[in-house]
């Protein structure tokens, strides 16, 4: 048998003709992610997690919770109370503040100010999937905490630890940043579009159903363009689906060491693990998932992709033995089809996509059900 992953490392781009992966004029190019919204009914429940996998709050209420990481910068996340859990959407961070006006005028949306907890100033914008997305500027800058030091590592030869032993701690992982989100959406190329039109967003890669190159991508990897500056590969990662949905984020730790001892420590106190420990291959990122109470999937990340806007998009297909370079095989749960609520939901999903005007057809149904075998 064949490697599975023959010919998904090339640094094959565009065939003539297909999407360029930026736009010509963008109305601005954000700078970052700045934090992701969430409700939730339980908000104790959701904090003792948030500590177990990394967090530190910096606001914890009976109505609101805040989430940081030991970088400078806003919370990653903030959590809000509600009747039942929900993904409210990212907030990305300007480049400039003028930027926010400068969106402002070109969509005819207000600027708002942010709570005080926060600071700053907001333009809401929605998707084409109906998604609210906020950018951002101005807003309190928390101080660095005491990072996690990375471990001293011997490369073969290379030593660079004598008379030392290693012993990092079965402990809660210490989360740096928040590093990206993925999102699905049955408006995959009108969503796609809009991020490059307006956030000057750039697709480090492409991915595509096998078979149906031709029909264009279904997935891409979107990063922020810094010029010269690297940034991370992704910030933001699309998918064409059955459902307008959240599908994970991804925090950056120290090391493979802080993330393998972090998830031990997450799998001692009962936590759900849904795939892991792996490498990416588009981001090349070190990988570990999870899922919290309420059945958000979120990942550990270590030693990711850096580009800058030089590099031009990579094309790939879409398989399920793509999705890594060595690591286990991608679970059920991570998929989406371990037979549950979820899988139910997304099923009744599928059905529904295929009776309404959007880019999810029977076509890219079957396209989707042999990547996920493939």
């Amino acid at each position: 048998m064949g490697d599975p992953h023959s010919g998904l490392h090339s640094e094959r781009g565009a065939l003539a003709g297909e999407h360029p992966g930026r736009a010509a004029n963008p109305v601005v190019k954000v700078h970052d992610l700045a934090w992701l919204e969430f409700e939730k009914p339980d908000l104790a429940r959701a904090e003792v997690f948030a500590r177990a996998f990394g967090f530190t709050p910096t606001l914890s209420t009976p109505h609101e919770l805040h989430l940081r990481g030991t970088d400078p910068g806003a919370p990653c996340v903030l959590v809000r109370r509600g009747p039942r859990s929900k993904f409210r959407g990212p907030a990305f961070l300007a480049a400039a503040p003028g930027d926010v006006l400068r969106l402002a005028d070109a969509t005819g949306r207000p600027v708002g100010r942010l709570p005080e907890t926060l600071g700053g100033v907001t333009v809401d914008l929605p998707d084409p999937s109906g998604l609210r997305v906020r950018v951002v500027a101005d807003t309190e800058e928390l101080p660095a905490l005491p990072p996690q030091r990375p471990q001293e590592l011997n490369f073969g030869h290379d030593v660079r630890r004598v008379n030392a032993t290693q012993r990092p701690p079965r402990a809660p992982a210490r989360v740096q940043r928040l590093g990206h989100v993925v999102l699905q959406t049955t408006r995959y190329r009108a969503a796609l579009d809009w991020y490059l039109d307006h956030l000057g967003l750039i697709v480090s890669d492409f991915l595509y159903y096998p078979g149906q190159r031709e029909r264009g991508p279904v997935m891409s990897f979107l990063r922020c363009d810094r010029g010269a500056t690297p940034a991370d590969h992704h910030t933001l990662a699309m998918v064409l689906g059955p459902a307008d949905r959240y599908v994970h984020s991804a925090y950056q730790v120290a090391d493979l060491d802080a993330l393998a001892a972090g998830g031990e420590y997450l799998r001692e106190h009962g936590y759900h693990h849904s795939w892991g420990i792996g490498r990416h291959i588009e981001g090349s990122q070190l990988f570990d998932y999870w899922r919290d109470p309420d059945g958000f999937l979120v990942e550990h990340f270590s030693d990711g992709d850096l580009f800058d806007h030089t590099v031009a998009p990579g094309w790939a297909p879409l398989t399920a033995s793509g999705l890594a370079q060595w690591g286990p095989p991608a679970t059920a749960d991570f998929l989406g089809v371990k037979p549950g609520k979820e899988s139910l939901r997304e099923l009744r999903a599928v059905f529904s996509a295929l009776r309404e005007d959007n880019e999810f057809d029977a076509q890219r149904l079957l396209g989707l059900l042999k990547a996920a075998r493939s």
